[in-house]
């Protein structure tokens, strides 16, 4: 090998630096997104595109979450009418297999929203736990506080190590079933209730989710099945369609709002609005 070849410290300072540089540049952010599902994907996707910086956090060493793959563990994934669009736009190919419903290969279709979303200029902290919420003395969600996923998984008594906080303008809970975001309101008894995602119902939850996405609480939006467990929606089962289309509202919601296009009281899903009153 050529004496200039780059040896084993080279390869590890590329590493650290460029990493402590992405870290360092993400410290303050426009929008930080929680999860890396279909929603949170497509929310990135949104909002990275208008040139908003956007940070996602992700536990797993990989990102898509259950969207590699459908149901029963067999990987072709559906899609009703209309977010079969939302796949032309980032270039997936699909079937029609019954009227109105659509059908995509699973780690196709993901593959191509990650990289729709890395290629809009999302960034990525992935194999890092989402810990908590930063809230302001407005009671306004100002931020996330993390740490690396494998020291949740270590005794206390062995190792306590202290988490960090990155600030955002907005935070979107897309960690799906979990909504651990709105739960974490929930336990300092800023937001009334979690009410539970409900059981399976196709027809209903596919429109239902969409609708009720938007924001939950100051400074927090909710999208993909963590609406469902906010509000207590039927469950979706193994269909993405509305968690392509959730995500695509809470991405135009945010940059709507931060381009002074609508008020934030505009985010507030209409639903929710009616029944406050």
């Amino acid at each position: 090998m050529h004496s200039s070849s780059p040896s084993e410290r080279h390869v590890t300072k590329a590493i650290i630096q460029s990493f402590s540089e992405m870290l360092i540049e993400h410290i303050q952010n426009d929008v930080i997104i929680i999860g890396s599902g279909p929603s949170g994907l497509m929310c990135a996707h949104e909002v990275a595109k208008h040139g908003f910086k956007v940070l996602i956090i992700e536990r797993n060493n990989y990102l898509g979450g259950g969207f590699w793959i459908g149901g029963f563990l067999m990987n072709p994934v559906t899609f009703r009418e209309p977010s079969q669009k939302i796949l032309d736009t980032i270039g997936c190919p699909y079937r029609k297999v019954d009227r109105g419903l659509y059908v995509a290969d699973g780690p196709h279709a993901c593959s191509k929203l990650i990289a729709a979303a890395c290629d809009a200029g999302a960034r990525v902290l992935n194999f890092t736990e989402f810990d908590d919420l930063i809230v302001r003395d407005d009671g306004r969600v100002g931020g996330v506080v993390v740490n690396w996923m494998p020291v949740s998984l270590l005794p206390k008594n062995v190792c306590c190590a202290d988490p960090i906080a990155l600030e955002s303008k907005y935070v979107v809970d897309s960690t799906g079933h979990d909504a651990s975001a709105a739960n974490i309101l929930y336990k300092r008894k800023l937001i009334r209730e979690v009410k539970g995602f409900g059981a399976m119902w196709v027809e209903k939850s596919e429109d239902a989710v969409v609708e009720y996405t938007g924001m939950a609480y100051p400074g927090l939006l909710v999208t993909g099945m963590a609406v469902s467990t906010l509000y207590g929606l039927p469950r979706m089962g193994p269909t993405f369609g509305s968690m392509l289309l959730s995500g695509q509202k809470a991405g135009r919601l945010l940059v709507d709002v931060m381009k002074g296009k609508i008020k934030e009281d505009q985010m507030i899903p209409e639903n929710v609005r009616k029944s406050k009153g």
